[in-house]
C-alpha cells in the first residue's frame, strides 16, 4: 500500500516545526518493572558502566488530546543530562526551513511541477488540490518532493494535527534548560528529500494525490498503536509500504546507521542522555536497536 510511503514522508515533514522550552514538574518515580508492564509508548535503554541512553520513538504532530507521557518516561527525562533530537529545534528553525525550501526546493526558472507530470498523473494532482482547496498553480515553482510534502502534510493539519503538539515539543518543554544536542541539521533532512531521484519524487507527491483522504486515517491508526506500545504494528504500518528503495534507504536505513554509530560513540563519554526520534526508527527491520545488535550494543525495552 504505497500510501504508507506518503505517510513515512509525512510524519518525517512535520518534524521541521518551531519548538519552544519551559519547565515543567518531574512525576513520581515508578520502576522499570511497573513501567514495562503498562501500554505506553516504548521507551528503550543503551547502557554501560558509566553511560545510560534512553531511546524514545515519537510522533512529530499530534492532536491535542492525545495523552502519551508516562510516569517513566518523565523519570528518565529527569535524569538525563542532555536532551537529543533529530534536528537542533530553536525559534529561527522555520526561518531555516523557508531559506533551505527556497535555495533547494524550486524549480528552474521556465520549468513547472505540473510540466514534469504525465496526464494521468496531472489529472491526480489537481483532483486533490481541489479536495484540500488549493489553487493547482500553488506549487508550481517547486520541486515534486516539497509539493508532495506540502499535499501530504494539509490534510493533517487541516484535520486537528499540529506540530505544536507533537512530542518533540513537549519533551522540550518539560527539558527546560537541559543541554539540547542533534542528530543531523536541517539541512541534511532536506537534502534527503532534495536527493531522491525525480521519479522517486514525483512517485511520492502521486501517491499523496491518489490516497489524499486515507493520510490522516492511516495516521490515526500509527498514533494508536504508538500510545499502546506495540513497536511490531507501527513498523508495519509505518515502514511496509517503503518498496521504493531508494526512499527507504535515505529516508530509514542510512539514517538509523548513522544514529547507531552516534550512540556507539556516545557511551564512551560518561552521563545520561535522553534521545527522542521519530517512532518509525525504533520499529522494524533495519531499525536502530538492529544496527546497534550488530555493534554487539544490548538495548533493552524498559517501557
Amino acid at each position: 500500500m504505497r500510501i504508507r510511503i506518503t505517510t513515512a514522508l509525512t510524519v518525517s515533514a512535520l518534524l521541521l516545526a518551531g519548538p519552544a522550552l519551559a519547565q515543567d514538574e518531574i512525576a513520581p518515580e515508578v520502576t522499570e518493572e511497573t513501567a514495562a508492564e503498562t501500554g505506553s509508548p516504548a521507551l528503550w535503554k543503551v547502557a554501560d558502566e558509566d553511560t545510560t541512553i534512553y531511546l524514545f520513538g515519537t510522533v512529530h504532530a499530534l492532536p491535542d488530546d492525545v495523552e502519551w507521557s508516562t510516569p517513566m518516561l518523565e523519570n528518565a527525562l529527569a535524569e538525563s543530562d542532555s536532551i537529543v533530537t533529530e534536528i537542533k529545534m530553536g525559534p529561527e528553525i522555520g526561518q531555516e526551513m523557508q531559506t533551505l525550501v527556497m535555495t533547494k526546493g524550486v524549480l528552474p526558472k521556465g520549468t513547472t511541477l505540473r510540466s514534469l507530470l504525465s496526464a494521468e498523473q496531472k489529472a491526480s494532482y489537481e483532483e486533490a488540490m481541489g479536495k484540500l482547496s488549493v489553487p493547482p498553480a500553488a506549487f508550481d515553482q517547486f520541486e515534486a518532493w516539497y509539493a508532495g510534502m506540502m499535499m501530504s502534510m494539509l490534510p493533517l493539519l487541516q484535520q486537528g494535527y499540529s506540530p505544536d503538539a507533537g512530542v518533540e515539543k513537549v519533551l522540550l518543554t518539560k527539558a527546560g534548560e537541559k543541554d539540547q544536542q542533534a542528530l543531523e541539521t536541517i539541512e541534511f533532512q532536506i537534502s534527503v528529500f532534495d536527493e531522491l531521484p525525480q521519479e522517486s519524487q514525483i512517485g511520492f507527491l502521486i501517491d499523496a494525490a491518489n490516497g489524499i483522504d486515507e493520510i490522516k486515517p492511516m495516521l490515526d491508526k500509527m498514533v494508536a498503536e504508538w500510545v499502546e506500545g506495540d513497536a511490531d504494528a507501527l513498523a508495519n504500518l509505518m515502514n511496509e509500504g517503503l518498496t521504493d528503495p531508494a526512499v527507504a534507504e535515505s529516508l530509514l536505513y542510512m539514517r538509523n546507521r548513522n544514529w547507531a554509530d552516534w550512540i556507539d560513540t556516545r557511551l564512551d563519554t560518561p552521563g545520561t542522555v535522553f534521545i527522542a526520534v521519530g517512532a518509525g526508527h525504533l520499529a522494524g527491520d533495519k531499525s536502530v536497536q538492529d544496527y546497534l545488535a550488530e555493534r554487539e550494543i544490548e538495548t533493552i525495552r524498559v517501557q
